[in-house]
């Protein structure tokens, strides 16, 4: 079973910033890919980034310029970092991590991706 745990998220004025944090312990995902999702109340589960088995970043339009993703990895354990700046209404969502293992599912389709963490609340106002 493999755990993928979110922390960072709260309750930001616009145009500040947030930095989201998902740790796993399973070094099976050092070198798969990773990506952050996130959900408005109301709408579908959407893409915001994801980073794959060669360390190539990719981001949703809407979040190009002010969200980086980065990665960590750690003797003990993966950490996927999303950086967020410049927060807009928009922005406003429950923000999930997920990892896949088989690089041809690493895509912007949230179907695709096999493992997920529990959430985590971002609320832009």
């Amino acid at each position: 079973h493999v755990q993928l745990v979110e922390s960072g998220g709260g309750s930001v004025q616009t145009g500040e910033s947030l930095t989201l944090s998902c740790k796993t312990p399973w070094n099976i995902l050092r070198d798969n890919c990773m990506g952050w999702f996130r959900q408005a109340p109301g709408k579908r589960r959407e893409s915001v980034g994801s980073i794959d088995s060669d360390g190539t970043i990719s981001y949703a339009n809407s979040v190009k310029g002010r969200f980086t993703i980065s990665k960590n990895n750690a003797d003990d354990e993966t950490i996927l970092t999303l950086q967020m700046n410049s927060l807009k209404l928009g922005d406003t969502a429950m923000y999930y991590c997920a990892a896949e293992t088989e690089a041809w599912r690493c895509t912007v389709v949230p179907d695709h991706f096999t493992y997920w963490g529990q959430g985590t609340q971002v609320t832009v106002s």
